[in-house]
């Protein structure tokens, strides 16, 4: 089977058929390694021990020529031991009982080597028992050699058991063993599974529930609570969209009631004009048949802030999406004050400009003076007597940076709501009012327009009043 296949075989498999697969895999190699060397360890140890004993018997021997004591037949302990004394020409000249006394067991190479403390593995036909043979030697004076011979076929057989032993016991082990590890992962992957699951049962109509969370601090709690976590977040969202497409719907539908309404007024004003009614100037409004000049101004009102409006809600849709143009050029906010304090001349209370030094910050020119005007049409808003717009450093333990300040000195704003009026379509009580409340959008768009460009933007008390602190990041002088 080719790579592919077997690839597609294993994304096929569950996690779960993945893990065993691996983990059965693992323990196999590691079982058959740990097989493989306990076998060479017990080949080891009986060959070592076989070699001792052959050794042992030899010596004894050997000790038997010494005392001039050594008989024929030469006396031997049980099992399969063969014992030959061969002279220098290769002559045997004592063996033990069952031994060839005419044929010694070594070649006379392999005679040479045992007599250097070799030990020599040969068949064990020519001695007349099957399997192979171990012979070790013990040198004597003449020239003569000690022989000792030891059947290897007990140290076969007993290795043979434990191979036998290890192939029928290692796959039965390993099955078990994923058997087990089936019911442990499976066990383990549960709150997983619970997890699946719930996220299937949330639908776009129960978006409130959450996730089940299992005990422990595992990696799979801390994911389900991360998840969770997500879907709170997930579904504020939703909450605010709705209640920003439920107060953009009602923001817009107020100025197109009132257009339409004032719309209609034109018209039977003008129908009734042709139809031989008002026939004065001052019942049928200028110029005759044409709608009365209050009526077009506060149309053209309206009409002016359903535009504001709507570019409003643009701005923010962009910020939302993250598409409004990056601050890339150095700008004097002290310059854009001073600038837009003429758009204030015939406002309602005075607006007074403190900027005496150029201040630059990295911005978008544009953005800054919708941001610095937004703040200054609040204040005019709300203001009793006047509004000052100030420019400066920020003072010390603010750091470097540019602090922009916008204060009136209205009713201001209760420390809880200072916060909540930077929430879209967000209008306090005594701001109500169509007239003299803006749209709740222009805070918003501050703040947005403040995070744009690194900064952040405060409400604080004016006593009495408010006072707007934008703080910016300063820029080096171009």
């Amino acid at each position: 089977m080719d790579a592919s296949g077997l690839t597609g075989r294993w994304h096929r498999l569950t996690l779960r058929g993945r893990l065993i697969l691996i983990g059965s895999v693992g323990v196999a190699a590691g079982l058959a390694l740990g097989g493989l060397i306990l076998v060479r360890t017990l080949e080891f140890t009986l060959q070592r021990n076989l070699d001792e004993g052959a050794v042992g018997t030899a010596r004894d021997v050997a000790a038997l020529a010494h005392a001039g004591r050594l008989s024929d037949p030469i006396p031997v302990g049980g099992g399969e031991s063969f014992v030959q004394v061969v002279d220098g020409r290769g002559r045997v000249s004592a063996a033990s009982a069952g031994t060839d006394r005419l044929v010694p067991m070594l070649e006379p190479r392999e005679l040479a080597s045992a007599r250097g403390g070799a030990r020599v593995t040969v068949a064990g036909e020519q001695l007349g028992i099957t399997g192979a043979v171990r012979v070790v030697g013990e040198p004597l004076p003449g020239g003569r050699t000690v022989l000792v011979a030891v059947s290897e076929r007990g140290m076969a057989e007993s290795i043979g058991v434990v191979k036998g032993t290890l192939l029928v016991a290692f796959p039965i082990l390993v099955g078990l063993l994923a058997a087990v590890a089936w019911r442990v992962v499976g066990w383990t992957l549960a709150p997983v599974e619970t997890l699946r699951r719930g996220a299937a049962e949330i639908t776009g109509t129960s978006s409130a529930r959450r996730l089940p969370v299992p005990a422990g601090n595992d990696e799979v709690h801390r994911l389900a609570v991360t998840l969770n976590d997500m879907l709170e977040r997930l579904e504020s969202t939703r909450g605010r969209q709705r209640a920003f497409v439920a107060d953009a719907a009602h923001e817009l539908r107020s100025p197109l009631a009132s257009m339409r309404t004032q719309l209609e007024v034109a018209v039977w004003l003008d129908a009734t004009t042709l139809a031989g009614g008002p026939a004065t100037a001052s019942e049928a409004g200028p110029g005759g048949g044409q709608p009365p000049v209050d009526l077009l101004t506060d149309l053209l009102t309206d009409v002016n802030r359903l535009a504001d409006l709507t570019n409003d809600l643009l701005l923010l849709a962009r910020a939302d999406e993250g598409a409004l143009p990056r601050p890339a050029e150095r700008v004097d906010v002290a310059a854009l004050a001073k600038e837009l304090a003429g758009r204030y001349a015939v406002a309602r209370v005075p607006v007074h400009v403190d900027a005496p030094e150029v201040r630059w910050v990295c911005g978008t020119p544009g953005a800054l003076r919708q941001l610095i005007g937004n703040l200054a049409d609040n204040a005019v808003r709300h203001a009793t007597t006047r509004v000052l717009v100030a420019v400066e450093d920020p003072g010390e333990g603010d750091g470097e940076g540019v602090l922009i300040t916008v204060t009136d000195d209205g009713p201001g704003i209760a420390p809880a709501d200072r916060e909540r009026v930077f929430d879209r379509f967000t209008r306090l009580d005594d701001a109500r009012a169509r007239d003299d409340g803006g749209s709740g959008l222009g805070l918003a768009i501050v703040r947005e327009l403040a995070r744009l460009h690194g900064g952040t933007v405060t409400l604080a008390d004016a006593g009495p009043g408010v006072r707007a602190e934008v703080r910016l990041p300063a820029a080096d002088r171009p």
